[in-house]
């Protein structure tokens, strides 16, 4: 799987970059066929600066995204991450259920 980091308008810290590829490869578990995952990282002001995580997961056959804003990058990825999580256990689920 291939994890590509933007940081726009700033440079990401390599313990930023390693914090958001090992929850990016915790959601191989849910689907073993992740192509590539796109994680954008950007905030708006620089005084309480509301930080935003964007993740594009690329599946065949489908693009799954996610976004969410907090306070903090670490909270973001997490957070977009388990909707990521969300959306890849109910793809599996109608999966199986097709399968059936």
């Amino acid at each position: 799987m291939n994890i590509q980091i933007t940081a726009r308008k700033f440079k990401a810290h390599p313990t930023l970059k390693d914090f958001i590829e090992s929850e990016i490869s915790s959601l191989k578990k849910f689907n073993d066929d992740i192509i590539d995952a796109d994680v954008i990282l950007s905030f708006q002001n620089n005084q309480n600066s509301i930080k935003k995580a964007e993740i594009i997961l690329n599946i065949p056959g489908q693009t799954l995204t996610a976004t969410d804003q907090t306070e903090d990058f670490k909270t973001s990825v997490t957070s977009a991450a388990e909707k990521l999580k969300k959306q890849l256990v109910t793809i599996k689920s109608k999966k199986v259920a097709k399968k059936r």
